[in-house]
């Protein structure tokens, strides 16, 4: 089974890594009620998308 020649150091180990941080949930406010919601979708609260009425409340 093949062994590692040498340590892998602190530096090479974190660049590897560096594209796995968690990024935040993007939020945006609904155009009709300004509650936060998340982009492209329906609003739970008033039922509108993109200036439209789409679902009833």
């Amino acid at each position: 089974m093949a062994v590692p020649f040498r340590k892998t150091s602190k530096a090479a180990k974190n660049k590897r890594r560096s594209h796995l941080a968690l990024t935040g949930a993007t939020i945006t406010n609904c155009t009709n009620c300004g509650t936060m919601i998340k982009p492209h979708r329906v609003c739970s609260e008033c039922g509108f998308y993109k200036g439209k009425e789409v679902k009833t409340k």
